[in-house]
């Protein structure tokens, strides 16, 4: 995958130089990307492909408005430069706030630990997917249906700006999705795993004891009694740590959420206490290894590491160049984008709730009764208000963990459930599951880790009309 890209660097800065006083801003960002899709359903292949894909896109400001184009042909480049400031010109009325940065001139890509997916052949990969399928469906005649999907993608992108940025940066991700549905009657159940990497190939293949798991748990839990719907003191895992902190809190710490958003904005003022004094919230790209990790986000902002909660005190927020120079803030290296065919937006990276000092087997004393979750299959936000499938979750009676349950969805409001944490524990885990999902761009590679939690007055099972504050 190569020559495209190699030749380029001169062209955009030709083209920038030409075009750069009709605007404010503008910035040309070329991408190649190499990448690989095997879906199995049951004993069929429904995907499996390989594919190259070179393109660019073009954005440009004036007068705070902005103007986008997208293209697969480098012949047309002038031509798209041309229709980004025609639109931005054509709807620039105000002023340009973006925040300031000094330009970069660097090229680096992220460090691979082991193989690299391209150098990977598909009979490898597809044989691999053969083999998760085959666990799936032996556990038991009762799996009805199963699946496993298989993608990786190598990006290779270059950044010029006009106000002097040339960033050359480059990775590859890896990812691999499994899940098994068992049937008795009438009762269903699922058990479903994701585990992604931007380190290793390998760190995909010998999960046959976690895809097996899946599998088994959908058929045990065909067995167990569903949860009493009723609100309970919880204590949840890493795993359901890591997806509250992103889905629930992450995105309204994304600045464009708020800066559009008045009441959002006044909600999530600085300085409003939100938990617990032990309570330690991040974000950032900065930490390595990690699947939302990388040098330069798409405005060419170096990545960081960004509190957002500090000592339960809500210290700062997630930002574009744009919302932190309309909040008058400091950009956080958060602007990110699918590929070409979108504009950045503020994305999360990897965000992580800090470990805490409870030991975890003391999370659960005390409780007379309630409910321990682990790992998730499924979930939705709206707003500030979340709900949340537990992937398997049992009782807690007299302070210790007692019978299995199932159907175990955690429900509400993301600042109440902060304040009644009353715990946090002293392990800490990294999922690297995420595929993220917002305004039109979904499957974006992100990080998310934590500790397990206890929380006090959280809305278990069916009980959703509960009230809330």
């Amino acid at each position: 995958m190569a020559s495209l890209l190699n030749d380029a660097r001169n062209l955009l800065s030709d083209l920038i130089a030409r075009y750069r006083a009709q605007v404010d801003y503008l910035s040309i960002r070329l991408e190649e990307a190499e990448g690989t899709d095997i879906l199995l359903r049951g004993d069929r292949v429904e995907t499996l492909s390989e594919g190259i894909s070179i393109g660019g896109q073009v954005r440009a400001c004036y007068k705070g408005g902005w103007g986008f184009a997208s293209f697969n042909q480098l012949a047309t480049l002038a031509e798209r430069i041309e229709e980004a400031i025609a639109a931005a010109r054509l709807v620039g009325d105000e002023e340009t706030l973006l925040a300031p940065i000094d330009p970069i001139q660097d090229s680096c890509r992220l460090r691979l630990t082991g193989s690299d997916p391209r150098h990977i052949p598909l009979a490898r990969k597809k044989a691999l997917c053969s083999h998760y399928a085959e666990i799936l469906r032996s556990v038991d005649s009762r799996i009805a249906t199963t699946s496993v999907r298989y993608g990786d993608s190598t990006q290779r992108v270059i950044l010029a700006t006009s106000e002097g940025a040339m960033i050359e940066q480059a990775w590859a991700d890896m990812e691999m999705r499994y899940a098994a549905t068992a049937r008795s009657g009438e009762t269903v159940q699922t058990g479903r795993e994701t585990t992604g990497s931007r380190n290793a190939y390998e760190d995909l293949e010998n999960l046959d004891d976690q895809v097996r798991s899946a599998a088994q748990r959908a058929v045990d839990a065909l067995a167990l009694p569903p949860v009493k719907g009723n609100t309970y003191t919880v204590v949840i895992d890493p795993i359901l740590t890591g997806l509250f902190v992103h889905e629930a809190f992450g995105h309204l710490s994304e600045a464009d959420m708020a800066y559009e958003n008045p009441d959002l904005l006044e909600v999530m003022t600085l300085g409003r206490r939100f938990g617990p004094e032990d309570l330690q919230i991040f974000d950032g790209a900065a930490p390595e290894g990690h699947r939302g990790s990388y040098y330069y986000d798409d405005e060419g902002v170096p990545a960081t590491t960004t509190q957002l909660i500090r000592d339960g005190v809500l210290v700062g927020r997630l930002h574009s160049r744009e919302t932190a120079g309309k909040l008058g803030e400091t950009p956080t290296g958060n602007a990110r984008c699918l590929n070409y065919h979108y504009p950045p937006i503020v994305r999360m990276t990897n965000t992580w709730i800090e470990r805490g000092k409870t030991p975890v087997a003391d999370l659960f004393e005390g409780i007379e009764e309630g409910v321990y979750a682990r790992n998730w299959i499924g979930g939705m936000t709206n707003g500030e208000m979340f709900t949340f499938t537990a992937g398997e979750a049992w009782m807690i009676r007299n302070g210790a963990i007692a019978e299995p349950v199932r159907d175990v969805t955690l429900s509400g409001n993301v600042f109440t459930t902060l304040a009644d944490i009353e715990a946090i524990g002293d392990d800490f885990f990294w999922d690297e599951s995420g595929g993220c999902g917002k305004g039109g761009q979904s499957g974006l590679a992100v990080g998310c880790g934590g500790p397990s939690l206890r929380i006090r007055n959280v809305v278990v099972g069916g009980e959703t009309e509960e009230d809330e504050d």
